[in-house]
């Protein structure tokens, strides 16, 4: 037996003696050319993530460094690093009464934001979903409005009609309207994506052939099914309402942007290292919200009652 040439990629076996056709041809791997470079594709993500936390966390040290450690920029050395750090302005923060009233107002708007936002868009979203899905692509379009459209010209018409709704704009809670639409390009894309996960309308179709109601169908088939979407909007609503400062500023409300502002006007440090733990819990909200809703999304199951 003797082997032949192979003949696309395959290769056989004839008899001299017998000078037959060959038997049954045995295939050939192809020979190897060369493995692609995939070093890029690995290093890429890493360095693009690099840059982003240096881009977030070197902000944060110059302010810490700048509200807890007295040493002028001018004189300080590598030695000095982890020298004369104190917390005493930052006390005066805590203590200060102003911040704690404008806290308690922010919280209290945080909740009351919320809760709008929640009995406003949830049931908004799920008719456009169940009844209207053709106009999902126009409610996604007004959605974006409010991130589109800088808040200042928002204050601008709040401005024109201020001397008019006097009796609405007097109230602190005149600001959840206003917070609300605000927070409405985060608030109905996290809505938005829940609903598109779930098959809805099977939910709703069990729900309503078993004789539940439609407020028994929104409780016990669909919210708790939503509960990560929920969350999601929550936090980020509340990141809203914390930070906000112009409309708050334009109306004389004393939340605690506001407040921290006119706090620092007169004592930088203080204010600096108030700022600095607001930045680091947000970040932690936020962090919180993404271990939970990844949690909570691995491991809930749809259930309609």
């Amino acid at each position: 037996m003797m082997p032949v040439e192979p003949q696309f990629g395959l290769s056989a076996v004839v008899d001299p003696e017998l000078g037959g056709p060959p038997t049954a041809p045995v295939p050939m791997a192809p020979a190897p050319v060369g493995k692609p470079r995939k070093w890029i594709g690995k290093v890429g993500p890493v360095v693009v993530l690099v840059v982003c936390l240096a881009f977030f966390v070197l902000p944060l040290m110059a302010m810490a460094r700048f509200a807890f450690q007295q040493i002028p920029v001018i004189t300080l050395r590598w030695s000095d690093v982890f020298s004369r750090w104190t917390f005493k302005y930052v006390k005066q923060g805590l203590e200060d009464q102003t911040l704690r009233d404008g806290l308690w107002l922010s919280l209290k708007l945080v909740l009351a934001t919320v809760a709008f936002t929640m009995a406003l868009l949830l049931p908004t979203t799920l008719w456009v979903h169940l009844r209207l899905p053709k106009l999902r692509s126009f409610v996604e379009f007004l959605t974006v409005l409010p991130y589109v459209i800088p808040p200042i010209a928002l204050v601008a018409g709040i401005v024109v009609v201020k001397d008019h709704a006097r009796w609405f704009l007097n109230s602190n809670y005149s600001l959840v309207p206003f917070y609300a639409v605000l927070a409405l390009p985060f608030t109905f894309r996290s809505l938005d994506a829940g609903i598109r996960a779930l098959d809805v309308k099977t939910l709703v179709d069990a729900s309503r052939s078993l004789g539940a109601g439609w407020g028994t169908t929104l409780f016990r088939a669909l919210i708790p099914n939503l509960r990560s979407s929920i969350v999601s909007s929550s936090f980020l609503t509340a990141t809203v309402v914390l930070g906000e400062f112009t409309i708050a500023r334009v109306l004389l409300k004393r939340t605690l942007p506001t407040e921290l502002a006119t706090f620092q006007q007169s004592n930088g440090f203080a204010g600096t290292g108030m700022g600095f733990l607001i930045l680091v819990a947000t970040t932690l909200l936020l962090l919180i919200l993404t271990l939970v809703t990844r949690k909570r999304g691995a491991a809930q199951s749809v259930s309609v009652f």
